[in-house]
């Protein structure tokens, strides 16, 4: 059975409780349980995991390679400032999507550079929770070659 790891950054802790105007009303843990849910319907299996710190995030990454097929990361805030965590995706080969609850691209300009789009086989931003739900559907194509 092919695997996944979904990585979320720093204050997606707080989902639920934190800007539910910006982020809405989901909380990461029904976020992580939909993930497991649809994974499994597809026949994968999702780990996931939540750190306000980038080093975890990036152990996480390293430590995901030959262990996991492929990543889903919404990494929060250091989306836009980590060329660290870009050089990890970068170093360990596995397919990336990377997911936003909110549309960055119509929020503040800064919200606008991604450093990991570059690395990632794509972005789904702005379909709240559901854009994990997406990345999963999206990876189980890409790693079983039936993608467009």
């Amino acid at each position: 059975m092919k695997s996944i790891l979904v990585l979320n950054g720093p204050n997606l802790n707080l989902l639920g409780t934190r800007q539910p105007e910006v982020y809405g009303a989901t909380t990461l843990a029904m976020i992580e349980a939909s993930c497991t849910a649809h994974a499994a319907e597809a026949g994968l299996s999702v780990s996931c995991l939540q750190s306000n710190h980038e080093g975890v995030l990036i152990d996480a990454i390293h430590a995901a390679k030959g262990k996991h097929d492929g990543l889903i990361l919404n990494a929060g805030a250091l989306t836009h400032t980590s060329i660290a965590l870009m050089d990890a995706i970068t170093s360990v080969e596995l397919p990336l999507v990377e997911v936003h609850l909110s549309n960055i691209h119509a929020r503040e300009p800064f919200r606008h550079k991604s450093y990991i789009a570059p690395v990632a086989l794509g972005q789904i931003c702005g379909f709240g929770a559901q854009g994990y739900l997406l990345a999963i559907d999206a990876l189980k194509a890409h790693l079983s070659g039936t993608e467009p």
